[in-house]
């Protein structure tokens, strides 16, 4: 079984990160959990050997005589060279603060490669970020040290609404920057109608949509899609919109609800940490995530189109199809 078991133990998974806990943590419960079911197996029949023993002569105890007999060879046994296995590599994908809840990436095996083509696509992720208007914290967090406290009765829906609108507006923007694409290109339309546009390497947090779902003083719910953020940063943008508002915030919840294309469907909970349930789920989306991957990883184009002679390929163009300057939103 446990033989069996490490030939499929390779791939990508997901896993669900409660808040309070740390992703090293996690990853280490994980790896003793995988390691208690590959060696929890039936130990095998040992093997058997001849021995010459000295023992008394039946019907006469006072004579002894070698008689041959079989005993098993203990060399090989648990008890005597410990278990087979005894330590895995598993990689983390994008990790998750102490703070922070929801969908964690681990890769074993061969997945542990996985995670750097998934690193390479620059992938959306999907966060719900709460907030809580009236005060400020010295760490952006609702159990920070209390630096202030403002009055929040002049904010609206319209008004939270219209910020997120030019917080995703100019994020747009940066993101074609960042992804060093010549708007006047046919391949930069043709990418902004796909929504594939992405930065090309490593650049500051870029937020692609930024929506409200959820209003009601002091509490609101905020649903993010980026990349290349840290949850401090998320909080930090919390912090930044009661700002804009005339007021102050602090974050009292960041939870990753896709990294991507991975969701919270995906993820195990603490109770499905087991080998069984972890193999079950590698078999599962190896199919999907080889697509995937295959799809994100593709080039750009795999032929260069011209502008058609009847269309002005512009940025104005471009940045209608964007959404520039729109509402907030997917």
């Amino acid at each position: 079984m446990g033989s069996a078991a490490v030939a499929r133990l390779s791939g990508l998974f997901a896993t669900y990160k409660p808040p309070g806990l740390n992703w090293l943590h996690l990853r280490d419960t994980i790896e003793l959990q995988l390691l208690k079911g590959l060696n929890a197996g039936k130990p095998s029949v040992p093997e058997q050997r001849v021995r010459f023993l000295l023992g008394p002569v039946e019907g006469n105890e006072e004579e002894l005589a070698l008689t041959a007999t079989s005993v098993p060879t203990l060399t090989n046994h648990r008890l005597v060279c410990g278990p087979a296995f005894t330590s895995l590599k598993i990689g983390v994908g994008h990790r998750l603060d102490a703070q922070a809840s929801g969908v964690l990436v681990l890769g074993v095996g061969h997945g542990r490669r996985l995670l750097t083509d998934m690193y390479n696509a620059h992938l959306t992720k999907d966060y719900t970020v709460r907030g809580l208007l009236g005060k400020a914290t010295d760490d952006f967090c609702e159990d920070g040290r209390l630096v202030e406290k403002t009055a929040y009765d002049h904010v609206t829906r319209e008004k939270l609404d219209r910020i997120l609108a030019v917080i995703q507006g100019s994020h747009q923007k940066a993101l074609v920057m960042y992804s060093n694409l010549d708007l006047q290109s046919q391949e930069a339309y043709e990418m902004a109608t796909r929504g594939a546009i992405r930065p090309m390497n490593k650049s500051p947090m870029l937020i692609t949509g930024i929506r409200c779902l959820h209003f009601a003083p002091p509490e609101f719910l905020l649903e993010v899609q980026c990349m290349h953020e840290t949850q401090q940063q998320l909080r930090k943008l919390v912090h930044e919109i009661g700002l804009e508002l005339k007021t102050t915030a602090v974050c009292s919840q960041v939870q990753r609800t896709r990294d991507g294309f991975f969701t919270l469907d995906d993820a195990l909970l603490r109770a499905h940490w087991d080998l069984h349930s972890i193999l079950d789920t590698i078999q599962a989306t190896a199919p999907r995530v080889a697509a995937e991957l295959d799809k994100n990883l593709r080039p750009r184009l795999s032929t260069p189109q011209l502008p058609s002679p009847d269309r002005s390929w512009d940025s104005e163009a471009l940045s209608s199809t964007l959404g520039l300057g729109s509402c907030a939103g997917h």
